[in-house]
């Protein structure tokens, strides 16, 4: 017998008819758990925390999407649940400990339970994902990904400075001129591949960006700065004002 039943939707999208040079995707969108596994055994106040989202992110996302007039896929499940933003082999991709946090629910879980939860939510929202590409492809487009994170203020006890870090592996044809972009304002303190690395194989970037020759970035945001809706649209709006000539001068 499956684990999960009558689950919510693994994905939602936005602005589905808008323009397909530009695709954005948010991995960590959503807290949601399927109320038969009872929060994982967590208590209801760990789902306002990182560890079950990331706060912020679907707002700036949201934002975006109207302000790009571009297509967004987010995902609709918790990252406790299964994490999309890792390889389906990534030993990561379900964790049972969680920034100091054990994650009852989580414990036990084996090969079928995985392979469950990769069938009802990871591989829909990926192939959400997939079909946009498809889609843009089909007439002749290669779109930009931009994908949105947000991160904590604050990491085993040390706080991090930087309001937003650009996440890049390989291709620098957006984070780069970003980068430069962003670090030109000296009201900014912007992170290259901070707080985390934008290297590793198997990731959302990796998957649909690397491996179709497609431009991408990953955009990570400090929650304090998001955790609002008037925030999340501040700095969608920053964001679009350095954003719009790098993806014309892609197009081009």
């Amino acid at each position: 017998m499956s684990e999960i039943s009558d689950e919510s939707s693994p994905f939602s999208m936005l602005n589905r008819g808008g323009d397909p040079g530009v695709l954005l995707v948010c991995d960590h969108a959503s807290n949601y758990i399927p109320p038969q596994l009872n929060g994982l055994g967590l208590p209801a106040a760990a789902f306002a925390r990182h560890i079950a989202y990331d706060i912020g992110a679907a707002a700036v996302t949201a934002a975006l999407s109207q302000q790009l007039n571009a297509p967004a896929v987010l995902a609709g499940f918790s990252r406790l649940l299964i994490d999309p933003n890792r390889g389906a082999d990534d030993p990561t991709l379900v964790m049972k400990l969680s920034d100091g946090a054990i994650i009852p629910g989580n414990r036990r879980v084996d090969a079928k339970i995985i392979a469950d939860r990769i069938a009802r939510y990871y591989q829909p929202y990926h192939q959400a994902i997939a079909e946009c590409i498809t889609a843009a492809r089909t007439i002749g487009v290669a779109p930009a990904i931009l994908s949105l994170h947000s991160f904590t203020p604050v990491f085993q006890n040390r706080p991090r400075p930087w309001q937003v870090g650009i996440l890049w592996d390989k291709d620098g044809r957006i984070a780069l001129p970003l980068l430069a972009s962003l670090q030109a304002d000296s009201n900014l303190c912007v992170g290259d591949n901070q707080p985390y690395s934008g290297e590793l194989v198997g990731d959302c970037m990796y998957r649909h960006g690397t491996q179709n020759g497609l431009p991408h970035v990953l955009i990570e945001l400090r929650q304090d700065l998001i955790a609002e809706n008037s925030g999340a649209e501040s700095w969608a709006e920053l964001l679009v004002s350095h954003l719009r000539p790098i993806l014309k001068a892609i197009e081009r």
